[in-house]
């Protein structure tokens, strides 16, 4: 059963950022990308994690966007994946990419501030 789930919630992301990206709503940024989707165990709602690159305007206004968008994003995603029931959809915004990339910057910060020490010994 689990496994099935997590399949299920793949497939629905999969299909969710081909969506999101064939929208036309102004207000969705370019750099807006589907982290993950939580499907419930009984199929009838979906947590959809978004990351957006961006300031956080952008954010919230592609949040916005999406959330106006569910009932449309549940018709195609009911075309789409052959489900029993087509899940509502939560959009929730998610900052683990962002946060990885300054994550990664400061790494990069420490590792050439220590390359420039050994050069100065």
């Amino acid at each position: 059963m689990f496994n099935r789930i997590v399949r299920i919630s793949e497939e629905v992301k999969k299909e969710l950022s081909i969506i999101v990206r064939e929208l036309k709503d102004p207000r969705i940024s370019s750099m807006t990308s589907v982290v993950a989707v939580d499907v419930t165990k009984d199929l009838r709602y979906a947590k959809a994690y978004i990351s957006v690159l961006g300031d956080e305007k952008q954010k919230e206004e592609t949040v916005a966007a999406l959330k106006n968008a569910a009932g449309f994003v549940r018709k195609e995603i009911g075309k789409r994946v052959a489900l029993r029931y087509t899940p509502e959809f939560t959009f929730v915004l998610d900052d683990s990419i962002e946060h990885g990339a300054h994550i990664s910057q400061l790494l990069q910060g420490i590792s050439s501030a220590e390359g420039e020490e050994d050069d100065t010994e």
